[in-house]
C-alpha cells in the first residue's frame, strides 16, 4: 500500500488516520503545535481533540511537513478552510503532480467566494497534482470508534475518485462517488449555516417542529443557491446535503449545533466561540452564504437572517418572527406554476 499522510492533526483529521492506518496504511498526521504532537505521539491519544479514540502504532505524528510529505501518494487535507490556502503555499515546494490531495475541510473562503477545491487548484496551478474532495455526514468523534458512515468522494476525474474509493472503503465506512465538486462543496460548506440556525431556534427553546422547517427550507436554499452557480441540484438529495443537514442540526456532536444553541441563550458570539474550543466553521460559511446570496440574487432567507443575528446583533427571536411572516408564497413554485393554479 502506499503511504498516506493527513495535514491537520484536529478531529476529523485524527479519525481519518485512524481509520486509513487500520486498513494497513502507514499514516503520517501532521500538526503545528509541538508540543500537542509529542502528547499525541507518547500517549497515542489526541486528547485535545478526539479523547478516547487509541491511534493504531502504524501512525506517526509529526510537524514537519517535508518529512510528512516525502513520498506520500495520497495527501488529505484537513486543516480549517480559513487555513487551507496558507497550507497550500506551505506545501507548495514539496508535492509534485503523482500525488493525489483530498480536501476534507468544509469551508467557502469569504475574501473570494471560493470553494477549497478552487483555492487549492488556484495556489498550485504549476504542481497539477489531482485533487478530490470528501464529504458527508460524518462525526469524527463516531468514525474514531468505527460506527457506521457513509461519505461522498468527489473529482472532476472518474479514475482518482473511484481510487480514492478503494482507500478509504472499509466495512464501517462506505464511499460513494460523485464528479459534482460544486455540489459537494456548497452543500458541506452551507449545512453549517442551517446548523446555526437550528442550534439558534434549540437555544431559544423551540422544538421538532421549528427543527424540521428549518432543515427542510434550509435545504432549498442550499440547492436554489447551488443550481446557480453550477451544480447539479441532485446532489443535495444525497449524503452532503440533506444527510449533512440530517446529522449536523441534530446531533451535539456538531459544534455548529452547539454554538448555535449558546446563542440562542443570549451569548455573544466571540463568548461562545471560546466555549466551544474548537473552529465552528458555519459562522464564515454564514459570512460566504451571504456575500454569494448577493452576488447571483438568490433568496436565502434562512441564511440571511443567521447573518443579521452572528454580525449585526439582532434579536434571535426577531429573526424568527420575520422568517415566519415573509411574503406569502408556494412551497415548490415550479410545481405550482405547472399545474397552473
Amino acid at each position: 500500500m502506499s503511504d498516506v499522510t493527513v495535514l491537520g492533526s484536529g478531529s476529523w483529521g485524527t479519525a481519518l488516520a485512524v481509520l486509513l492506518s487500520k486498513k494497513g496504511y502507514k499514516v503520517h498526521l501532521w500538526g503545528r503545535d509541538k508540543e500537542k504532537v509529542e502528547t499525541l505521539n507518547r500517549t497515542r491519544e489526541n486528547i485535545h481533540y478526539l479523547p478516547g479514540v487509541m491511534l493504531p502504532t502504524g501512525i506517526v505524528a509529526t510537524t514537519d511537513l517535508e518529512e510528512a510529505l516525502n513520498a506520500k501518494k495520497y495527501v488529505i487535507l484537513s486543516v480549517p478552510s480559513a487555513k487551507t490556502r496558507q497550507l497550500c503555499k506551505n506545501i507548495k515546494g514539496l508535492i509534485n503532480e503523482d500525488q493525489i490531495l483530498i480536501n476534507t475541510s468544509k469551508g467557502i473562503e469569504t475574501d473570494t467566494l471560493k470553494r477549497m477545491s478552487e483555492v487549492i487548484e488556484e495556489e498550485l496551478v504549476d504542481k497539477s497534482p489531482q485533487i478530490a474532495v470528501l464529504s458527508g455526514p460524518s462525526h469524527a468523534e463516531e468514525v474514531g470508534k468505527d460506527i457506521p458512515t457513509a461519505v461522498v468522494i468527489g473529482s472532476k476525474n472518474r479514475k482518482v475518485a473511484e481510487e480514492i474509493q478503494n482507500v478509504f472503503m472499509s466495512p464501517k465506512f462506505r464511499v460513494y462517488t460523485n464528479p459534482d465538486m460544486i455540489g459537494i462543496e456548497l452543500g458541506a460548506a452551507l449545512k453549517n449555516v442551517i446548523a446555526l440556525g437550528t442550534g439558534i431556534a434549540d437555544g431559544i427553546g423551540y422544538g421538532d417542529n421549528t427543527k424540521a422547517a428549518l432543515i427542510t427550507r434550509g435545504l432549498t436554499e442550499i440547492a436554489r443557491l447551488g443550481e446557480a452557480v453550477g451544480a447539479d441540484v441532485r446532489t443535495f438529495a444525497g449524503l452532503t446535503g440533506i444527510g449533512d443537514l440530517i446529522v449536523t442540526c441534530t446531533s451535539m456532536h456538531s459544534r455548529n449545533r452547539r454554538a448555535g444553541i449558546l446563542i440562542g441563550k443570549g451569548d455573544p458570539l466571540d463568548v461562545v466561540l471560546k466555549k466551544v474550543g474548537m473552529v465552528v466553521e458555519g459562522v464564515t460559511a454564514t459570512e460566504a452564504g451571504y456575500k454569494l446570496g448577493e452576488k447571483y440574487k438568490i433568496s436565502m432567507p434562512i441564511c440571511q437572517q443567521t447573518y443579521e443575528v452572528l454580525f449585526n446583533n439582532k434579536n434571535p427571536k426577531e429573526a424568527v418572527v420575520e422568517l415566519m411572516m415573509r411574503q406569502k408564497t408556494h412551497e415548490v413554485e415550479e410545481v405550482a406554476v405547472q399545474d397552473k393554479w
